[in-house]
């Protein structure tokens, strides 16, 4: 562990809050008129998935918490578990549903990515910035609704439900933004 201070917290990091480990979900500074600048943040707990609100002062220092990065390929699914691999020892991992904080939708078989361990845990995932997913469900555009840059909701081979453009067609593949979970554009 290392110690850094508050003002130089980020997303995604991992810190000592309350004696366990801790994700920064969300980390906003502010510079008051008056008094010192401080960080306010919202740590989701790794072990029991509870979620705090905490405003730090910018010259306090905050404990990191080493996370190992391993890269794993998606194998399968049962239940509430998802089965990977590691591609080179071929050990095999079960990631729990609440891991995956709803973005287990962009799933896709032999999917690479890399999954954050803390003592022998699989505490988070980090998915790919965009993923290529097929669309199978799409409604047809209706003549005359061209006003405002038009969406339709389309279902991709995942399950997942985005709003696309209206030329978007049922077999056509596209790409998503998995932080937001919007269309980012079609697939070449």
């Amino acid at each position: 562990m290392s110690s850094i201070k508050a003002n130089q917290l980020k997303r995604d990091m991992f810190v000592l809050f309350k004696d366990a480990p801790h994700q920064v979900l969300k980390c906003e500074f502010y510079f008051p008129g008056k008094g010192s600048a401080f960080a306010r943040t919202r740590l989701k707990n790794v072990k029991t998935g509870s979620v705090y609100e905490y405003t730090y002062k910018s010259s306090e220092t905050v404990e990191t918490v080493d996370v190992d990065t391993t890269e794993l390929q998606y194998l399968y699914q049962d239940g509430d578990k998802y089965y990977f691999m590691n591609p080179q020892t071929f050990d095999q991992f079960t990631i729990k549903k609440s891991v995956f904080d709803g973005k287990e939708i962009y799933l896709l078989p032999e999917m690479k990515m890399f999954a954050l361990f803390y003592e022998g845990e699989v505490v988070g995932v980090r998915f790919p910035p965009k993923v290529k997913l097929l669309v199978t469900e799409a409604q047809d555009a209706v003549a005359g609704n061209t006003v405002n840059a038009p969406k339709k909701e389309v279902v991709t081979e995942t399950g997942a439900k985005v709003m696309v453009p209206i030329f978007i067609k049922q077999g056509e593949t596209i790409i998503i933004d998995t932080e937001s979970g919007e269309y980012a554009s079609r697939a070449n």
